[in-house]
């Protein structure tokens, strides 16, 4: 009798346990995540892969909250409460949102393989393909018919070499003008019609609702392949420069070093500001890192009046210090700080 109480009350509990589990809250937590090897990520056709090191991106996890991750993480100093506002833009979807991380990853790709190549030397061009639609307004003529991931390569015929050439070419229409739209999705082409619409009653601005950036193909040789599946976003740009320079070159720039780092890459080189940077900071700690590249960025006009704010750099540097790590905080403001410090290293590590 009382082994059957005590049963019932463990399959009582156990069911509690899955309950708490299952149940999703109107949250998020975003904690830290991983610290990942890059060089399995990169393949440079030819490239020189016996680095004695490695680079390494660092991520943040964000996962819907339960109650006891809720619950956690108000306890847990590098984990994070977030709401739906604080992650999309105003008024963007899930999938939208999904969309716009898929894209900045892939943009930081090809600014990462540019910055790289052209420091070494090596050819790197691209091809326009198009228009990509990143949002899509709501209530306007488009949103029956587009959605965020498609590709706009014609616009009643004509194909252009940029999208402000698109742009440009609807906003000369009139209102309940119509055009014809040519767009491929999943690989399928397809043509529709959309009539032009004004943005709002008091605009004399028309278009049919998208929100939209250049869609280019790239073409390198020697040839690479990165493989990124499953991250988002562009805050792994500084660290695919360095693995893909490191493989287009002879000399080994990691010189045995475990290198972890973090923010955004440009066209030209410079490093910018990303979010999460303490909890990338945990991660490449927990990864046994040596080194954390932190982006030594200015903060915003906006935000200075408000004294908490601190530069990446700080914060990554004061997020070292409480967890007691040995890895050092080096601030980069560009591609080229990066590989000024590495080769002060003492080539002896390797």
């Amino acid at each position: 009798m009382q082994r059957n109480k005590l049963f019932r009350r463990l399959l009582l509990i156990m069911f509690i346990l899955v309950l708490v589990s299952f149940y999703r809250l109107p949250y998020f937590v975003q904690k830290p995540g991983v610290a990942r090897e890059l060089q399995p990520m990169i393949e440079v056709e030819g490239g020189n892969t016996g680095e004695a090191g490695t680079f390494m991106l660092t991520t943040v996890q964000i996962g819907k909250a339960n109650l006891y991750t809720y619950a956690l993480a108000h306890f847990n100093k590098y984990e994070e409460i977030l709401t739906t506002k604080d992650l999309r833009l105003e008024g963007e979807s899930e999938e939208e949102y999904n969309v716009r991380q898929l894209y900045y990853m892939e943009n930081s790709k090809h600014h990462a393989v540019q910055v790289a190549y052209e420091k070494a030397n090596k050819e790197v061009r691209f091809d326009y393909k198009g228009v990509y639609v990143l949002k899509i307004v709501d209530g306007m003529p488009a949103s029956k018919v587009l959605k965020a991931g498609d590709r706009i390569i014609k616009v009643d015929g004509h194909q252009f070499s940029a999208s402000q050439e698109f742009i440009d070419y609807v906003g000369k229409k009139q209102a309940d003008d119509i055009v014809r739209i040519t767009f491929l999705r999943n690989d399928k082409e397809m043509t529709k019609e959309i009539a032009v619409a004004a943005f709002d009653d008091t605009s004399d601005k028309v278009g049919i609702g998208v929100q939209l950036v250049d869609d280019r193909e790239m073409h390198t040789d020697p040839a690479i392949h990165v493989d990124t599946e499953g991250i988002g976003g562009p805050s792994a740009g500084l660290m695919f420069s360095l693995e893909i320079y490191n493989q287009l070159t002879e000399e080994d720039i990691t010189h045995g070093y475990f290198i972890a780092g973090t923010g955004t890459i440009s066209p030209n080189g410079e490093v910018g500001r990303i979010g999460g940077i303490d909890q990338k900071v945990v991660a490449a700690h927990r990864a046994g890192a040596d080194l954390f590249f932190a982006p030594d960025d200015e903060i915003p006009d906006e935000w200075k009046d408000h004294p908490d704010v601190l530069t990446n750099y700080e914060e990554a540097k004061k997020t070292a210090e409480d967890i007691g790590t040995n890895m050092k905080i080096v601030p980069v403001k560009t591609f080229d700080d990066a590989l000024l410090f590495l080769g002060s290293l003492d080539k002896n590590k390797s």
